[in-house]
């Protein structure tokens, strides 16, 4: 249902029961999935692929050019995901050359004035608390959680699972399963609330936490310790995991607490 005082564009396609508030704006190029409601005064620019059942609330722009002087009026594409929630003034601008796509998961909550630059690619089910940042090139794992305030270096990748506490500067590489505080950002232990909310078992928490008192606790540097998991730890899916983020940083992992 359109209202007479939205601009929606011809040449988007726009499902029947999508719902757009007056004074919201869709461009050309747009696709907007069943069951979507668009706020008003919200603006979605070219290349925006908006699944079902989104919520996208006042002030936010979905879609803008990147923020990048190399780019160079590429076709790209922004996506987001199924049952996505992006609240009041967020802007998510879509890919360039590099990625070619900026790209939101499923059921993710994104909270007010939140910017996701382009190319980065973030997972489903994560939840960005308010002004939330990240730059350009930033890969974000499943069911991540960063509290307000929480900036990300571009190029920079955050594991599936973790949690990055409110007011953090991510400079490095955050791995999964952890949570991520203090100044500079540091361990400080694995995000074991948020993974038993998830359904972890205390046996496969007790792992994770085995896996890291190796990584961060034990004064070896990353080479050792991944050699040390890899041989003393049994085989899993979560210990794989954390050596693989290990293994691909480009980065660097961040410190642990007591680590120089």
């Amino acid at each position: 249902m359109n209202q007479p005082l939205a601009y929606v564009h011809p040449g988007a396609k726009i499902a029947k029961n999508v719902v757009i508030e007056p004074f919201a704006t869709i461009h050309n190029d747009v696709v907007i999935g069943e069951g979507s409601w668009i706020g008003s005064h919200v603006t979605i620019m070219e290349g925006a692929r908006i699944g079902k059942n989104v919520n996208i609330f006042p002030g936010a722009v979905i879609s803008a050019i990147p923020q990048d002087k190399k780019f160079n009026d590429e076709e790209t594409v922004t996506i987001i995901g199924d049952g996505t929630t992006i609240r009041e003034c967020v802007t998510i601008n879509r890919g360039t050359s590099d990625r070619m796509k900026t790209q939101v998961g499923d059921n993710c909550w994104i909270m007010a004035y939140s910017h996701i630059a382009h190319d980065c690619i973030v997972g489903n089910n994560c939840i960005f608390s308010n002004n939330t940042t990240l730059a350009g090139h930033v890969t974000v794992g499943d069911f991540v959680v960063c509290a307000g305030m929480v900036a990300i270096h571009q190029f920079c990748s955050v594991g599936n699972h973790a949690f990055v506490t409110g007011g953090s500067l991510v400079r490095k590489d955050v791995p999964p399963f952890v949570k991520a505080a203090r100044e500079p950002l540091a361990y400080v232990g694995i995000n074991s609330i948020g993974l038993r909310r998830r359904g972890f078992t205390k046996e496969k928490i007790s792992e994770v936490q085995n896996i890291y008192r190796i990584l961060y606790q034990k004064n070896y540097n990353n080479t050792q310790a991944a050699e040390i998991i890899e041989a003393e730890m049994e085989a899993s899916s979560e210990r794989d995991e954390i050596l693989q983020f290990i293994r691909n940083s480009q980065r660097g992992i961040m410190k642990g607490y007591f680590q120089k």
